[in-house]
């Protein structure tokens, strides 16, 4: 006589998202707070990078022409979407990687996939994120190349074709994913193979090897993401153009 097949078990989705979601806004609250502190001391590097994107120059020389354009506060052109745009995407890589963890580490039929399927999934959240980011990224990446008159530019743009606002969105997004993937492979597979220890210090101490050991990973993405970047501010800065004209 043969056995009767079991029944699956039954999957509840409501304590899984629950658990997602308080997975997500806790590590996402931090990379956002990190973020912060990131746009305050960084951004006049950004912009040169923006700048240079655009019109293809030395850094040197993109540094002079900014500064020639407004001194110091040039570079801080933007800096206001630049805080809203920077927490909040910062926010939803750490909110997807460890959302889409939880997800599937609750799930039957996904808990015993590798570590480096698992990320994958992970990574096209964030990027997937990424599109209702848009709006903000083109506000501050105008604003960053075209200075004072970004804002103007833009509005052009936006009267002519509202869409506007999304244009590079597939550069963004592929230069999301490229750069979210190598880092957080790594670190979620140190997470699942190094034990945790006891007592809050050795904790600290365990965790503050995962940024020293995923220096390799950041160059990579960085490497890897340089090009896409270039591509999608390109796609912007032209098609701005194309539509004013």
């Amino acid at each position: 006589m043969s056995e009767k097949p079991q029944k699956p078990e039954k999957i509840n989705w409501n304590e899984i998202l629950e658990k997602a979601s308080k997975r997500a806004l806790g590590s996402g609250g931090a990379g956002a707070s990190a973020m912060v502190v990131q746009v305050c001391s960084l951004m006049w590097m950004r912009t040169i990078m923006n700048y240079q994107y655009r019109y293809g120059m030395s850094t040197a020389e993109a540094a002079r022409i900014l500064y020639k354009q407004g001194g110091i506060r040039r570079f801080y052109r933007g800096v206001g979407p630049a805080l809203l745009q920077g927490p909040l995407s910062r926010f939803s890589d750490t909110a997807a990687n460890a959302g889409m963890l939880t997800v599937m580490n609750s799930h039957p039929a996904l808990v015993d996939l590798p570590m480096s399927v698992k990320t994958i999934g992970a990574s096209a959240a964030a990027a997937s994120m990424r599109v209702f980011l848009m709006p903000i990224d083109t506000l501050k990446t105008t604003m960053q190349v075209e200075g004072k008159n970004g804002l103007k530019l833009l509005r052009q743009k936006v009267a002519k074709s509202p869409t506007a606002l999304y244009h590079g969105s597939m550069g963004a997004m592929s230069a999301t994913f490229v750069g979210h993937y190598p880092w957080f492979v790594t670190y979620n597979t140190l997470q699942e193979k190094v034990p945790t220890p006891d007592g809050a210090a050795k904790k600290l101490v365990r965790n503050a090897h995962s940024p020293r050991d995923n220096r390799n990973s950041i160059c990579i993405d960085d490497y890897a993401i340089k090009s896409l970047l270039n591509q999608k501010n390109i796609i912007l800065e032209v098609q701005c153009l194309e539509i004013v004209s």
